[in-house]
């Protein structure tokens, strides 16, 4: 008898924590603080929209939402916290593309399973990356900047972070075009953006938010962005694709995760919360304005899409070669 109704009990709690309820207190989720982790520094837009999405979030679950950030790594240091993390949903990943979806086919000695040890919760959004030149490259063009490195073979030299979504679209695009253009690897978008100015690199690849400003001040050429239609701030750069330039994903997706196995009624609650958050005229305004188009989605579709982006990046990371440990 005693076996049996330990059993029941087993039971009743593994029910419980399905439909996102502490079986020792029978409260609903949540009833603390929620933590997100954005694996990246301070101030980047990623980090930004976190912190817009947070207030939303904790107004429709009715608990604080605070943002904290782990950088390091290329955003793997935060990324494993979070894999490591109770699945509970009191910790959530700001995640996606760089280091969720492209990190499992780029390094080799991983101490976490980028998608497989988190549940998708919801997307933010997309970002799509630019292509520029410091002006003092005579190219007008993607053609001609080609031309231009066929001439002068090993004098043009690009940069970016390394190990995230444009390092791959640089490399990718040099094995397509069949340059000589080194690679020079940064630790984040800053000092890249800043070597690119002075002209210590020529070549370089980063999102709208970052290089629009600079791009509209003449300091830098904008000459192709990844995404799928042209941008209106620039409607006479053409995407990659139509200057015949496939294969380079034309997006990098952010969105919240949380640890493998939490319950998906929690999953759903925090989906639901997020999904009506960027509703919000004024929220999904504030993101836009960071460069990041918002996406609205459940919880499968946004882990479909991250498996998709799995698959679109390990065919970039192949093509192009780089490999990391």
């Amino acid at each position: 008898m005693v076996t049996k109704d330990l059993g029941l009990t087993a039971i009743v709690a593994i029910v419980l924590r399905l439909t996102g309820i502490d079986p020792a207190g029978a409260q609903p989720f949540p009833e603390r603080p929620i933590k997100i982790v954005v694996p990246y520094p301070a101030g980047g837009p990623a980090d930004v929209a976190a912190r817009l999405v947070a207030p939303a979030l904790s107004s429709r679950l009715g608990q604080s939402v605070v943002v904290e950030n782990l950088a390091g790594a290329g955003g793997r240091t935060g990324a494993k916290a979070v894999a490591q993390a109770a699945p509970d949903g009191y910790t959530l990943q700001l995640g996606g593309t760089n280091p969720n979806a492209i990190a499992q086919s780029l390094f080799r000695h991983l101490t976490f399973e980028p998608i497989r040890d988190f549940a998708a919760v919801a997307p933010i959004g997309v970002d799509a990356n630019v292509l520029v030149v410091n002006p003092q490259v005579p190219a007008e063009t993607l053609q001609e900047l080609v031309e231009y490195a066929k001439a002068h073979p090993g004098k043009l030299s690009s940069g970016a972070t390394a190990g995230i979504g444009p390092h791959i679209s640089l490399e990718l695009l040099r094995v397509r075009t069949g340059t000589e253009i080194a690679f020079i690897p940064y630790k984040g978008a800053a000092p890249a953006v800043a070597d690119l100015l002075s002209g210590q690199i020529q070549i370089g690849m980063t999102s709208k938010a970052v290089l629009l400003p600079l791009i509209k001040e003449g300091r830098l050429r904008a000459l192709a962005v990844t995404s799928k239609q042209r941008w209106s701030e620039f409607p006479a750069v053409p995407t990659l694709h139509e200057v015949g330039l496939d294969g380079i994903p034309p997006y990098l997706w952010f969105g919240l995760l949380a640890p493998a196995r939490t319950p998906t009624a929690i999953v759903d609650k925090l989906n639901a919360a997020v999904t009506e958050g960027l509703a919000l005229p004024e929220l999904e305004q504030s993101i836009t304005r960071l460069g990041i188009e918002v996406r609205r989605m459940s919880a499968r579709e946004f882990s479909l899409e991250l498996d998709e982006e799995a698959r679109r990046w390990e065919a970039a990371v192949k093509e192009s070669g780089v490999k990391m440990d």
